[in-house]
């Protein structure tokens, strides 16, 4: 593989402070220090449900070694609210918050609603504001009106990248190449956010990645149910590596 950006979609998880993965008694304000020391990114979903201030990004960048990445995903607010319809001003606040993170920041990742049909025009329109920044695109779908070869070519043509969701028959799951790094999201095979991922089926996700090892990967576990999501992603990360 080229460079393999593995982690978890979050790590604020109170549940996750019982031994579960942090160490009984670790403080609240310990546990991004901790979850560096074991993963090389993350992706932050609290970006998705409110604009954090500038400070926070600081913060987080002054805390994380230096080869370490965040994914932000982008606010629902110009997504699921304003469904990418002039938003000019929401998409340029955002993302001059994020880049707070600097070169930490990997990949933005917009998720679009399952009731959020195929609008091309829209989606161009609004890739149009995102062409100047130098930060990865991440797309995804949850209506399957999108999965179509002329959604793939936009997206080609901004190097935009197609999110490779899975969580089993929930959403639909497109194995497209649209850009030059391939971005995996793991939601659960039976009950969203709560299911366990066997090693069969982590070695055939990993068989998927390998089709395409020229590519880097960003590949985050969002089962965080009995942290599932932390075993999965480094039991992903071992296949890998081998």
């Amino acid at each position: 593989m080229s460079r393999l950006f593995i982690g978890t979609s979050g790590w604020n998880y109170p549940h996750w402070s019982k031994g579960v993965f942090y160490p009984k008694g670790l403080a609240r304000d310990q546990w991004l220090k901790y979850y560096v020391n074991i993963f090389n990114s993350v992706e932050l979903n609290v970006t998705f449900y409110r604009l954090l201030p500038e400070k926070i990004f600081e913060e987080w960048h002054r805390r994380t070694p230096a080869d370490f990445h965040f994914v932000a995903k982008g606010s629902r607010f110009i997504t699921h609210i304003k469904r990418l319809k002039e938003v000019r001003s929401e998409v340029k606040l955002f993302v001059k918050r994020v880049l707070k993170l600097k070169k930490k920041l990997g990949c933005l990742l917009w998720q679009l609603p399952p009731s959020f049909q195929k609008d091309l025009k829209r989606l161009e329109s609004f890739m149009g504001l995102l062409q100047n920044s130098s930060i990865r695109q991440v797309f995804e779908f949850r209506n399957i009106s999108w999965f179509d070869e002329e959604v793939f070519a936009l997206l080609r043509r901004y190097n935009a990248c197609l999110c490779i969701a899975h969580s089993g028959s929930r959403f639909p799951c497109e194995k497209e190449m649209t850009a030059d790094f391939m971005y995996l999201r793991f939601h659960g095979e039976g009950a969203l956010y709560s299911s366990f991922y066997s090693d069969k089926e982590l070695r055939e996700w990993a068989a998927v990645a390998r089709k395409h090892k020229q590519k880097d990967l960003f590949a985050f576990f969002n089962n965080d149910a009995y942290g599932y999501a932390v075993k999965n992603a480094l039991k992903f990360r071992e296949l890998l590596e081998k």
